[in-house]
């Protein structure tokens, strides 16, 4: 089953790769007159791009805009491999994205009045949580530790960082708050709880809203926008920047910066408050007009900018936080949650007072993490984004981790089921 779904994952990005190639060929052949296409690379949801390409057209009625929707992480493999298909636009709410996308001179740096040098702006701000349908009886977490209550068991579904910006954002987000360690910790515990991970951030909410799980961990505008799922911010909020920038070698340079300038625009801000949008726009001025609108714990955490999100920090371990999550929690979640389950199970026991010591280790061996955040760390480890697959081409150094990091993650597990079978086998 696995390869049945890269197979088809597969055909799906060359099935979009051809639908783009027919439509800019159709409009090329069309005559000399006809203008080269805007393209744009995005993982925005579409109730928000397309509000956008309407209200854009209106504005400039003969501009052919084509749209490609990746998740974050293929969209930053595929600029910074040289941007083969000439995309105009790079648009996505990850920060580490631009980043990374900057550093291998994927951005236009000068062409376009709208923007700084860098060739990217915020254009919105967001935050994530959790969402739920608000039909559901279930207790709404109240904080990130909540999450880890029994209640929740098998229960929260998230997606792969390895797959989505979103999801990658939410691991740097405890890491950052809470230190290397400790926040790899909190994502050991809380697979105990985890239903399912899913491809993409959008699978994420439909899981919720079709009852396959009734906690997914989610941002903001995603949330927001669906009339049936309450959503709540983790707190303390975090701030995160979601960003527009112009890309070097695009074919419609000219008409990418009239795009970008009525993203930034007043006009174009007010459009990210409408509900289908569900947006926070960047213009202060525009969200003090905006009153209720913008939740209040963001209006706080934008005042306050408690802890800001560091994505520079974020690039230099991109590569190592997706491997590292892949390798010792989403390649082993069945496995790691019967290991849990029997550790509860031995913990309800009359005899559990006699056996703290022992499952005390147990538990952690199922939340060390044995990689330091200095051997995470390093340009020529994380210079590539590429997530990894069985057609991964990985570097020597790469791949010298990440056969040492799946040993370890064998091996703690195996300790930690060995621990187990002998205090079951105890009397």
């Amino acid at each position: 089953m696995p390869m049945i779904r890269k197979i088809m994952a597969h055909a799906r990005q060359t099935l979009a790769a051809a639908c783009i190639g027919m439509i800019t060929a159709a409009t090329l052949t069309g005559g000399p007159a006809l203008a080269e296409p805007l393209r744009i690379l995005t993982s925005m949801p579409p109730p928000l791009t397309d509000a956008f390409i309407a209200s854009f057209r209106q504005r400039y009625p003969t501009a052919e805009v084509l749209v490609l929707n990746k998740n974050t992480n293929s969209g930053v493999d595929e600029i910074v491999r040289g941007n083969p298909r000439g995309f105009d636009i790079f648009w996505a709410s990850s920060p580490e994205a631009f980043v990374l996308v900057g550093e291998h001179q994927g951005f236009a740096a000068t062409g376009c009045p709208a923007l700084p040098p860098e060739g990217h702006a915020t254009f919105a701000l967001s935050s994530i949580g959790w969402t739920r349908r608000k039909d559901s009886t279930l207790f709404m977490p109240g904080d990130w530790d909540d999450l880890l209550m029994p209640a929740y068991r098998g229960r929260i579904g998230m997606a792969l960082p390895s797959r989505s910006g979103t999801s990658h954002m939410t691991v740097e987000r405890l890491l950052q708050v809470r230190g290397w360690q400790r926040g790899w910790a909190y994502f050991m515990s809380l697979s105990e709880n985890l239903s399912t991970l899913t491809s993409r951030s959008f699978g994420v909410l439909d899981g919720v809203k079709s009852d396959r799980f009734d906690i997914g961990l989610t941002i903001d505008f995603l949330a927001v926008t669906e009339p049936d799922l309450a959503f709540r911010y983790g707190r303390p909020v975090m701030i995160f920047p979601a960003q527009i920038g112009l890309l070097a070698a695009g074919g419609a340079p000219d008409l990418a910066c009239d795009f970008i300038r009525f993203v930034l625009s007043d006009d174009g801000q007010r459009l990210l408050l409408t509900p289908s949008v569900g947006r926070i726009p960047v213009s202060a001025a525009l969200r003090a007009q905006a009153g209720d609108a913008v939740p209040e714990l963001m209006r706080h955490a934008i005042k306050l900018s408690w802890q800001p999100y560091n994505a520079d920090l974020a690039k230099q371990r991109y590569w190592s936080v997706n491997a590292i999550f892949d390798l010792f929690i989403s390649d082993h979640l069945p496995r790691r949650r019967e290991l849990w389950a029997r550790l509860r199970a031995l913990e309800a026991t009359p005899e559990a007072p006699d056996m703290a010591a022992e499952t005390a280790r147990i538990e952690r061996l199922l939340t060390t993490l044995p990689v330091s955040e200095a051997e995470a760390i390093g340009h020529d480890l994380n210079e590539l984004p590429g997530r990894i697959t069985d057609f991964t081409v990985l570097t020597d150094q790469q791949k010298a981790l990440h056969d040492r990091w799946t040993k370890a993650s064998h091996d703690l597990l195996d300790q930690a089921d060995a621990a187990l079978s002998r205090l079951e086998a105890t009397p």
